[in-house]
Order: C-alpha cells, then structure tokens, then sequence
C-alpha cells in the first residue's frame, strides 16, 4: 500500500512539472496580449498583440528554462529518495 501511494505522489509530481512548463499564462491588457510559459521562472514569451497591432514576437531564455528543468528535475528525485529511504 505505501508502494502505491509514493508512486502516486511521484506521478502526481511529474505531471505538475510537466504542466508548470508547458502550461502559458496569458497576460491581456486592451494593449497587449501575452503567453508566457514556465514556473517558478518565466523562460518563454510570446507576445501577440501590442498597440502597434497583432505580431508574433518569442522571447526565449535558456538559462531560465535550464534552471527550472533542474528545479523540477531535484524535486522529482529528492521525493524518490525520500520515499525509498521511508520503505
């Protein structure tokens, strides 16, 4: 039984992340549409509309999606090595 719900709880945290990357946040102002993407840091942009018109502007940060990658990536072991050591 507690097998199954560490793998729950490990399930549950890889699709968190999976979602906390890829997910876009729209920010809409009457001026400005935009899409970022990424948690805890914002490493994507996409601007749609400014109050020049519509575009299709992508800002991307490297370092910033890197650093979540491994946020995410210590946190999914960090719970597996807890878990395993709890067996």
């Amino acid at each position: 039984m507690k097998q199954i719900v560490a793998d729950a709880l490990l399930a549950l945290l890889v699709i968190f992340a999976l979602l906390s990357m890829l997910w876009g946040w729209v920010y809409e102002v009457p001026d400005l549409v935009r899409v970022s993407y990424g948690l805890p840091l914002n490493w994507g942009e996409n601007t749609l509309v400014t109050i020049a018109g519509p575009v299709d502007n992508w800002r991307i940060d490297l370092t910033s999606m890197a650093i979540d990658l491994v946020i995410w990536f210590a946190a999914i072991i960090a719970l597996d090595r807890y878990v395993s050591i709890k067996k």
